[in-house]
């Protein structure tokens, strides 16, 4: 019998839990030649003139009468964390905040409730928001909070916020469990998407009962309306902010709904804000098999067991032509580790973790590999699935919607070009395809007349890949931006030369030169 997803109601079970320089060391300014941003003499292509005067970067502000009311949550906080274990001299504070839903065609004023978490006891608060289908928010900012450089501390505490439809927060849970393992579990070498588009009808249908009005209630534009309701209750004048990978999304569509209220802000990553889905997912899966051409040289150099990925990974899809069951209950077959692959080229700094579990993936052993599919199968109370959040706010975030037919033309042709990745990555054509068609409006990628934001890039990026973040950032007339030469999901905190140069714009206010090159 299929398993009875709890339903969400938008009234009361939406609640999104309680919670430089250009002289930088090893930075060198100038132009990079990338395929989406040139022009075919190989100039860069300059953004958009404005007659705008230009907005300088403000000062910071510190909190002025706050309303937020933090409660201590260090050990809760500790235990969700895990390991590696945070340092003891960080400490946690959670509060509640409460937001409208803003579902199109609601039929009443149904409210979101917001888990919020503070790190640290700097005096400017600094929101942190993360991929909708990473980490949870509140997470995010505890572990960044211990992996960065004291001097961010010492000016900033970080604020974590589980987005909407996310984390400990009554989580989005529509999705059927069996429905989720076929959602990712397309063969890479079949690239066969049928299984995919049957799970995605199944999945679409029992949310849109499961969560009636607040289906369409969960997007970017959405959230970017909670971090102004944040910005309130911190008490502040304006919003200071990192967003990684599309909770950088976020923060763009922030700055064109509240330009006046626009602080310094970082987006470590952006997504491409192209309309045509199939090649933006192309473009995904080429920097899905940079990374892992990466990641075989990282291994290489740190001479581990595994030798040549792209053999062992080839070797456990083989073996896992016949699925099996880890004895912690998670399903493994040929696509499901192809997926958990791709998860963990994303985290650089479990690269050597990831070798070790693909090595003992070879050898019989799927526990450690099945440890980077679990946040996505896995869903519980206190852990629920990545998936089902990720799902609501991309379809709703996104105008497209292909036929059947193209979406198998794509898959195919995607996996011709990206033997390893292009049916993992081409599968997410289909998870959109029987969700509403977004009526709204898609936002625009930047406005004039904000102060500078800084965007960073890193050159193979398995999620937000180089060429997508350029384009985001030449649509967004205050950009500055910052090249990492790395590998990896997000340059700050990998990359110490844009780690620093995040650094002085955030803390000492100094904006780098724009094309602003760091080595890997």
């Amino acid at each position: 019998m299929r398993r009875r997803s709890r339903r969400l109601r938008p009234r009361s079970r939406l609640t999104l839990a309680v919670l430089a320089a250009a002289t930088l060391a090893g930075c060198t300014t100038g132009p990079s030649a990338r395929p989406a941003v040139v022009d075919n003499d190989g100039s860069k292509q300059p953004k958009a003139p404005t007659s705008a005067p230009a907005v300088p970067l403000p000062p910071l502000g510190e909190p002025q009468s706050p309303l937020i009311r933090w409660n201590d949550c260090d050990d809760d906080t500790r235990q969700r964390l895990g390991q590696p274990a945070v340092p003891d001299t960080l400490r946690f504070s959670c509060a509640r905040m409460t937001t409208p839903l803003d579902a199109p065609d609601q039929p009443r004023r149904a409210m979101v409730r917001s888990l919020v978490l503070k790190a640290g006891t700097g005096p400017v608060p600094l929101v942190v928001v993360n991929d909708v289908d990473g980490e949870p928010g509140t997470l995010y900012a505890a572990r960044l909070a211990a992996s960065l450089p004291p001097e961010f501390l010492q000016k900033f505490s970080l604020v974590g916020l589980d987005r909407r439809g996310t984390g400990l927060s009554g989580a989005v849970q529509c999705v059927p469990g069996d429905v989720r393992r076929d959602l990712i579990g397309a063969d890479p070498a079949q690239g066969d998407l049928e299984g995919v588009l049957d799970a995605a009808r199944k999945a679409g249908q029992q949310c849109a009962i499961d969560l009636d009005v607040a289906q369409t209630g969960l997007d970017s534009w959405r959230t970017a309306g909670d971090l102004d309701e944040l910005r309130k209750q911190l008490g502040m004048e304006r919003l200071t902010a990192l967003g990684r990978g599309d909770g950088s999304k976020v923060l763009s569509e922030y700055a064109v709904r509240f330009p006046a209220q626009v602080g310094r802000m970082v987006l470590d990553g952006i997504p491409d804000p192209g309309q045509d889905t199939a090649a933006v997912l192309d473009a995904v899966a080429a920097g899905a098999q940079s990374t892992l051409d990466a990641f075989g040289a990282d291994c290489a150099t740190r001479h581990c067991a595994l030798g040549d990925p792209k053999a062992a990974l080839r070797a456990v899809t083989d073996r896992l032509r016949t699925p099996v069951v880890t004895a912690d209950g998670i399903p493994m077959n040929a696509g499901i580790a192809t997926y958990a692959v791709y998860s963990g080229l994303a985290q650089r700094a479990r690269w050597p973790e990831l070798a070790d579990a693909i090595a003992a993936a070879r050898d019989g052993n799927l526990a450690p590999l099945a440890v980077f599919a679990a946040p996505v199968l896995h869903d519980s109370r206190s852990l629920p699935s990545r998936l089902d959040g990720a799902i609501a706010t991309r379809c709703n975030d996104s105008a497209t919607r292909l036929p059947a037919d193209e979406i198998t033309k794509v898959g195919t042709a995607m996996r011709g070009k990206y033997p390893q990745f292009g049916t993992t990555v081409a599968q997410q054509l289909a998870w959109c395809a029987p969700w509403p068609t977004r009526r709204e409006p898609l936002p625009r990628a930047g406005v004039p007349g904000v102060p500078p934001i800084l965007v960073a890039s890193t050159a193979a990026d398995p999620v937000t890949p180089e060429q997508g973040t350029t384009r985001a950032a030449d649509q967004m007339p205050t950009s500055v931006t910052i090249s990492w030469q790395g590998a990896g999901h997000g340059a700050l905190g990998s990359s110490p030369c844009v780690t620093d140069a995040v650094r002085a714009f955030l803390v000492d206010g100094k904006v780098p030169g724009d094309g602003t090159l760091c080595p890997a």
